[in-house]
């Protein structure tokens, strides 16, 4: 029995070493994309390609807050450029995120 103990021991620490590796990933991409927002409002660029690529690229964190922030920020400012794919952006965001939000707030 102590050994089955032991196993699960290892296996809880390997788990947290591997969540507090995502939280470094998280923030460096935290990072990296505020500078990326920040520089396509700064130079009102307008192209569609490398706007919707920051979009695409962001979406898969915005489980992270800052990155939300981030997300929302650059949906507003596309919304001018293309309110269409700004609107698949925020159902993209709602189909992905908002379904684990109320399947959580279910389960509390």
């Amino acid at each position: 029995m102590k050994k089955h103990e032991s196993d699960i021991d290892d296996l809880v620490q390997k788990i947290g070493a591997i969540i507090e590796g995502t939280k470094g990933l998280e923030q460096q991409a935290v990072k990296l994309y505020s500078v990326e927002v920040e520089t396509i409002i700064r130079e009102r660029d307008r192209n569609p390609q490398r706007i919707e690529q920051c979009l695409d690229s962001m979406l898969g964190f915005c489980f992270d807050d800052g990155m939300l922030l981030l997300y929302k920020k650059l949906c507003r400012y596309y919304y001018y450029i293309n309110p269409k794919a700004t609107v698949s952006y925020v159902y993209a965001y709602r189909e992905m995120w908002d379904e684990q939000e109320s399947e959580e707030s279910k389960s509390e």
